[in-house]
């Protein structure tokens, strides 16, 4: 019978009504500390963690993995992409061509980065393929000079499929006439959409035509290149290069998007610690709980203590208490975090829907929508840390219990 005391009279002081009401509204204010410091946890590192999946699917599979280039251009690039091929973490090889320049239509100007591909090998190395609101990559036919345009900037455009844009890029043409700016008109075939900042940015059209409007011959840019593992990408590129030898350089993405990545990874570190914090305080108010009730049940304990339980014992009922009552916050919060991490995005599409407002713009973030990706892994430490710091708030209240000396509190009952 003694061995189930603690537990016994524990839940019944959790469940017992107080004399002193400030006792049990201590006790509300730690279990909803503790309810909300879970479910803003679990939620917030859900979010970030959607933030990194967004960036690895969807901004990191439109940019390359690692691009290989030489001075002058590649001329021979198909021998060195089947070289390229072979080795254990390229799975992808395209070639490309990139040129900066300014899409001008009926006054509205937008600069972007245009891209030159082979629609044939694109989809070894990009998922933009997967992505097209119209048209298709196919249309990108060599000498029709058709572009496909990222959806926001077709937007801030003002044109749709099958009009017309021109293209002014940063270099001189010298004519008898004087010195004009290079320029070409595009047929816009198709329309992309990735939600994130390159909608805004990001046409392509095809290589050929770009080797025409660059002047570069029959010579590419360079290679793009797909890997098993994007965070491989800085080695495995400075190893192709040292193979390649000089007159060759490597770029990989972590020379564009490598700060935002570690960006966000910092954040999600720092939240998570600012957020435990938060847990900890309200763990701790668990204190204040027990010692008030340690000095409310004086004469029970020493009751106790005089019929056979062991100070082991009397620590226990408190630590079974505080437990309880960390227990069904955390429950509580586990439940209302998770519930929010799954429907999280859909909230806010609708508040957006609702009030015609928009949280995130493309034009300043990577993504236009809040993702939310809930990782059962952070669950389990969240709790189990949330567990950790309400056992560690019970041991100095129940110590003290444990300490109260039977004769010297029923003398004065």
């Amino acid at each position: 019978m003694l061995d189930r005391l603690p537990f016994l009279i524990g839940l019944r002081y959790v469940r017992a009504k107080r004399r002193n009401h400030f006792i049990s509204f201590i006790s509300l204010t730690s279990m909803l500390g503790l309810m909300l410091g879970v479910a803003v946890l679990i939620l917030v590192l859900s979010v970030m963690n959607g933030f990194d999946h967004e960036l690895r699917t969807r901004v990191l599979g439109m940019v390359p993995h690692a691009k290989i280039e030489a001075r002058g251009g590649l001329t021979d690039w198909q021998s060195l992409a089947e070289r390229l091929l072979q080795r254990e973490r390229v799975i992808g090889a395209a070639p490309y061509v990139e040129q900066q320049g300014m899409f001008s239509i009926g006054g509205n100007n937008k600069g972007a980065m245009v891209t030159g591909i082979d629609p044939e090998y694109e989809d070894q190395v990009s998922i933009i393929g997967e992505h097209m609101q119209q048209g298709s990559l196919d249309d990108l036919v060599p000498g029709e000079w058709n572009v496909v345009l990222g959806s926001l900037l077709a937007r801030q455009l003002g044109v749709g499929v099958g009009d017309r844009v021109t293209l002014l890029v940063p270099e001189a043409s010298i004519t008898p006439a004087g010195v004009f700016p290079r320029l070409k008109r595009f047929t816009v075939s198709g329309i992309f959409s990735v939600g994130a900042d390159l909608d805004a940015n990001l046409a392509y059209a095809n290589i050929e035509d770009m080797q025409t409007l660059a002047r570069m011959g029959d010579a590419v840019g360079g290679l793009r290149l797909e890997l098993d593992d994007l965070f491989a990408a800085s080695a495995e590129t400075r190893a192709i290069i040292n193979e390649l030898g000089s007159g060759y350089r490597g770029l990989d993405w972590t020379y564009s998007h490598g700060n935002l990545f570690q960006a966000i990874q910092m954040e999600k570190r720092m939240i998570a610690l600012l957020l435990t914090v938060i847990i900890a305080v309200a763990a701790f108010n668990i204190v204040s709980t027990l010692v008030m009730v340690v000095t409310d049940k004086h004469a029970d304990i020493a009751i106790l203590r005089t019929i056979g339980a062991t100070p082991r014992s009397i620590m226990g009922i408190f630590v079974v208490q505080g437990l309880a009552i960390g227990i069904i916050g955390i429950l509580i919060g586990v439940a209302a975090g998770i519930g929010l991490a799954l429907t999280i995005s859909e909230l806010i599409s609708g508040i957006e829907s609702l009030f015609d407002i928009q949280f995130l713009d493309a034009n300043v973030y990577f993504i236009s929508y809040l993702p939310s990706q809930l990782e059962w892994s952070d669950v389990r430490n969240i709790v189990a840390a949330a567990l950790g710091l309400t056992f560690l708030s019970t041991l100095y209240p129940a110590w003290r219990a444990a300490r109260i000396q039977p004769a010297e509190v029923l003398r004065y009952e």
